[in-house]
């Protein structure tokens, strides 16, 4: 692929989400991304992290249930987090099959990359995966399990912003825009059987650290994955409901945006995706904004 052909191809991953971006002032951007970033340490933003821990949890168990590895499989959004009824009364058509199959078609090229490369990336996730600090290594747990949800958002809003959208969000105050995001989703499940590779941890050879659950079930069971690895569908939803947040809430557009970036990175963190299932996902994500 040609520098220019590159060139382009970045334009295009960049421009969606600069056009939809309302510039904050920037005197003020500084403190925006101090307050509404992983990598914050105030007292404040370490509690809104342990509450949106406390309310995931609390969602896996369900009514007074037990929180185990059965709670997973059957985790959802409820009737009262997400108005579902009032979005099939809608009638909206999603078009999942088209929009699946128009990803799988952009991304086809991802099937003849060169063995080098594939190395190169196997390389790299074993490195992030190995070098992965506790803290990064929980927020991925948190990720990873929490996808059924929107709970992650709040880590974007900043304390105060945050505290009241979990508040609102579990109330049912969110419930249309919830059941709109996550029927946003287009499921990457098609691009996985078509492309059919294997993840990094199931590799012969491969030396990725398992990460057990200390944070989420709690049981220390190793996080895993299945299905093929490319592309990545926490990727997908990362970006999308991010997305969809930031045109709600353009304040928070670059928080919100980095956040879901962080959301596709943590799949390299716990060793269950490649770097290119991320990129592929962020391209197929861009690709049905553009269509849309």
């Amino acid at each position: 692929m040609s520098s220019l052909r590159i060139s382009a191809l970045v334009c295009a991953l960049i421009l969606p989400y600069a056009a939809l971006a309302q510039r904050p002032a920037q005197a003020t951007l500084p403190q925006t991304l101090e307050a509404t970033t992983l990598a914050n340490s105030q007292p404040a933003f370490l509690a809104l992290d342990s509450n949106i821990v406390q309310h995931l949890r609390h969602a896996l168990a369900g009514n007074g249930g037990k929180l185990d590895r059965a709670s997973l499989d059957d985790a959802d959004q409820t009737p009262q987090q997400a108005d579902k009824a009032w979005l099939r009364q809608s009638g909206y058509d999603f078009a999942y099959p088209a929009n699946q199959q128009a990803g799988i078609t952009l991304l086809e090229t991802f099937n003849s990359l060169s063995p080098t490369l594939q190395q190169e990336s196997l390389a790299r996730v074993t490195s992030i995966n190995q070098n992965a600090t506790r803290g990064l290594r929980q927020q991925a747990l948190v990720d990873a399990e929490g996808i059924p949800y929107l709970y992650f958002l709040a880590d974007a809003l900043g304390p105060r912003l945050g505290e009241a959208f979990i508040n609102a969000y579990d109330k049912g105050e969110l419930g249309k825009a919830a059941a709109l995001i996550k029927a946003s989703e287009v499921s990457t499940s098609a691009a996985k059987k078509h492309f059919n590779y294997p993840r990094p941890f199931l590799r012969p050879g491969n030396r990725i650290l398992p990460v057990p659950d200390d944070i989420v079930v709690r049981d220390n069971h190793p996080y895993t994955a299945d299905g093929g690895a490319f592309t990545s569908g926490h990727t997908n939803t990362g970006y999308t409901d991010a997305l969809l947040m930031a045109e709600m809430i353009p304040e928070r557009f670059v928080p919100l945006v980095d956040r879901g970036a962080k959301y596709g990175y943590s799949r390299l963190v716990l060793g269950v995706h490649y770097p290119l299932d991320v990129i592929g996902s962020r391209m197929g994500h861009v690709f049905k904004m553009l269509i849309s």
